[in-house]
């Protein structure tokens, strides 16, 4: 257990949650700066694996789903969609990459498109009043703008 909210990143077991959370050895890190901290030093390796990495020390980190969640978001007067990262980022959102996974999580590509995020509960909810059935499927409605939400095949 780590003393006084500080984690070693070369000591511990690090893991990014699907539930947005940082686990230090299967505890979740409560302390809100150490998170802040580990979601802007992640790096994703050129083999895929992500890493966390601040001056001289990194740690590989078990990602169980996606490395970057959606916490929140606005729409503009002018239609766009602002999501905010768990790295404390904000990106306009491209609509034509949303997509429906298992248990209908919903899912879009941030980070030009490198990435995938999560939307997290909250900000699900703040999408809500802006999605529509249309059909058997479901589609992003902002203004007059239309977007379908793909179904992911499979596991996506």
């Amino acid at each position: 257990m780590a003393r006084a909210g500080f984690y070693a990143v070369h000591g511990s077991k690090i893991r990014f949650g699907r539930d947005g959370r940082w686990y230090a050895d299967g505890e979740p890190i409560t302390n809100d700066r150490i998170a802040a901290l580990f979601a802007t030093h992640l790096r994703r390796e050129a083999d895929g694996r992500y890493v966390i990495r601040m001056g001289d020390e990194q740690a590989t980190i078990e990602v169980e789903d996606t490395a970057f969640v959606i916490v929140g978001l606005s729409v503009t007067p002018d239609g766009d969609v602002l999501v905010e990262l768990n790295d404390h980022t904000t990106e306009r959102l491209d609509p034509s990459t949303l997509v429906a996974g298992t248990d209908n999580v919903l899912y879009c590509r941030v980070k030009d498109g490198s990435e995938r995020a999560r939307f997290l509960r909250p900000a699900y909810y703040q999408l809500a009043p802006y999605v529509v059935q249309q059909g058997s499927g479901f589609q992003l409605r902002i203004g007059t703008a239309t977007y379908p939400i793909r179904a992911a095949a499979g596991s996506d």
